[in-house]
């Protein structure tokens, strides 16, 4: 009998843990990692990995697949870009508890928060649970291809307490916030990972209404931090607008210091926040400085819209003639953009703001006009483009408005052309300001948003980009080495959820790899897909290079194609590395 279930030849191995990259062999017996180094001895299937990198597989500790999890085996995009394990239920929306009359009420608040089509979710969803037990008790008849962890999301919870009650600016009794907190404490004693949260006046329902914890008051939310520091672990997961108001570094350095949890909450650069991106840093620092652990998660890339007529989101949304045209079908919408006549009335169109919330009406506008942010996406199409290949900069050069240049730029290739929009994460016309970010060790790469945000944006390649841009090709301000990017998106992820057994290429952590011809890695083109239950649309790429990934000890993966293997499962709670003596 074989020593080994699989043997890596020969590979370039950079570990995860920030180590000098090495030449040599990776073992696996019963889907842990057995040995590392000269590996003597046979298996029942070898892989020549000379000439390619041998890294953990990643880890993706912000999406959203609550209800894709709960049907979808190959866990697409993120499974095509080497993520072997990925955390959900971030931003304060899931679907557990979810009472009986509260199901349509819960894929709203999804749709509007994470734009994922209710009808899929409707669907697909087979709500066979009401407690959050027994959500992870369904999530857990059913393998993929990824380990699956989950928040208890606040928006669930409140709705399941307050019921009707619960409306925005709802202030909950005593009572109310005890009830929430033996929820949010049953459910990390079942396995969750953690709690989170939303606090921004983006995150609204598919009704327009601000969701559940944007009003919520500090005593509430420290509270929810102490169910559970009762529960002995989990991580507080937020996403917040950081009005100076709620002091929000306040009450989260009082409830990690108190619980000895940590906090972690998402760290964009923007405009339009109250309290600048380098306050928010050093506010973190401070609290961490007395004691307490806050960790910022932060995007690689700018983070926005891609465009298109299909989308969920393009420049011409709200002008009349569109409307007129939104609910027809695509080959009729198309033959109407595609006449002369209709292009030039659109064009000749006010946009109708009238129904634009107050809130969001500077985002709407800059969506509907600002071509000095829009950028054209060519096909080898870099996410830190200059300001000479905006709309603006190319229409002038074309002699055109930027109105003109967007529609054509839209109808190019049948009518699939794409616009960027970074709208977070690029005030400054370039990503320099993440270098000394993602080299501080209170951050965390993150922001993939995978599985969400289905007909805007397909941010579930962070990986990818990550060793694309930022490790290989960067050519504006400096870049990121392999050995460091890596161990940020392997095991700098996996400990802030206390996932000990992953992110690193050592004896007795689980056999999650990937084998990735580095030179050969490239993004691939964005495509709308209609593949989601219903019919629903999602906006999904590819990628080259990923020549196997490796689940749990079985190739999940090859050359990018699902082989069918699902070795993935739930994780509940915090995980240990497996005490492995070496197999001989």
């Amino acid at each position: 009998m074989p020593a080994f279930d699989l043997i890596i030849r020969g590979g370039t191995i950079v570990d995860g843990t920030g180590a000098q990259r090495f030449t040599g062999d990776v073992a696996i017996k019963d889907g842990l990692i057995a040995q590392v180094g000269e590996v003597r001895g046979d298996a029942a299937e070898e892989f020549d990995a000379t000439g390619l990198l041998v890294t953990p597989g990643f880890v993706d500790v912000h999406t959203h697949y609550d209800g894709q999890a709960t049907w979808d085996q190959e866990m697409a995009p993120s499974s095509w870009h080497g993520v072997t394990t990925v955390v959900m239920g971030n931003c304060g929306v899931g679907f557990a508890p979810a009472a009986p009359d509260r199901h349509e009420w819960l894929i709203g608040l999804m749709e509007g928060v994470e734009d994922i089509p209710g009808t899929a979710l409707a669907e697909g969803m087979k709500w066979d649970w009401e407690t959050f037990p027994e959500y992870l008790d369904a999530l857990e008849k059913l393998p993929r291809t990824v380990d699956v962890g989950t928040h208890v999301p606040h928006g669930a919870v409140r709705a399941y307490v307050l019921g009707d009650r619960e409306q925005p600016g709802a202030i909950p009794t005593d009572e109310d916030i005890d009830a929430m907190g033996k929820i949010v404490e049953e459910g990390v004693r079942a396995g969750a990972l953690g709690f989170s949260t939303s606090r921004t006046v983006l995150h609204r329902s598919v009704d327009g209404e601000v969701v559940p914890g944007t009003t919520a008051t500090a005593d509430e939310l420290v509270a929810i931090g102490r169910a559970m520091g009762r529960a002995g672990h989990g991580v507080f997961e937020m996403a917040s607008d950081m009005m100076r108001e709620w002091d929000e570094f306040g009450w989260m350095g009082k409830m990690s210091r108190e619980t000895g949890l940590p906090v972690t909450f998402a760290a964009l650069q923007s405009i339009a926040k109250e309290l600048p991106l380098e306050e928010q840093i050093s506010s973190m620092r401070a609290e961490n400085d007395n004691g307490a652990n806050i960790v910022a998660q932060i995007a690689l890339r700018g983070n926005g819209i891609v465009m298109a007529w299909q989308g969920t989101v393009h420049p011409f949304r709200l002008k009349p003639s569109w409307q007129e045209i939104a609910e027809l079908p695509w080959e009729q919408q198309k033959a109407n953009l595609f006449d002369p006549e209709f292009k030039k009335r659109l064009l000749a169109e006010e946009h109708d703001f009238s129904e634009v919330n107050k809130d969001i009406i500077g985002l709407i506008m800059v969506v509907c006009g600002g071509w000095n942010m829009q950028y054209e996406m060519d096909p080898d199409f870099d996410y830190e483009p200059q300001a000479d290949e905006s709309i603006m900069a190319r229409a002038a050069a074309a002699g055109v408005s930027g109105d003109e240049y967007a529609y054509d730029l839209l109808c190019r290739d049948d009518g699939k052309g794409f616009i960027y929009l970074p709208i977070l994460n690029y005030a400054d016309g370039n990503l320099d300001f993440l270098e000394a970010l993602q080299a501080s060790d209170d951050t965390v790469n993150s922001l993939s948003d995978g599985g969400a945000h289905c007909g805007t944006i397909c941010d579930a390649a962070s990986p990818t980009f990550m060793l694309q841009h930022w490790v290989r090709d960067r050519k504006r301000g400096g870049k990121i080495a392999i050995e460091h990017a890596i161990k940020r998106q392997c095991q700098d992820t996996a400990r802030l959820y206390g996932l000990e057994d992953r992110g690193v290429i050592a004896p007795g952590y689980l056999a999650d790899l990937n084998v990735i011809d580095f030179d050969a890695i490239k993004l691939g083109k964005p495509w709308l897909a209609f593949d989601l239950p219903a019919g629903g649309k999602r906006l999904l790429q590819k990628a080259e290079g990923y020549v196997a990934t490796i689940k749990g000890g079985e190739v999940t993966f090859r050359n990018g194609e699902w082989t069918g293997a699902t070795p993935g499962g739930l994780i509940r709670g915090p995980q240990q590395v497996a005490m492995l003596e070496a197999a001989e």
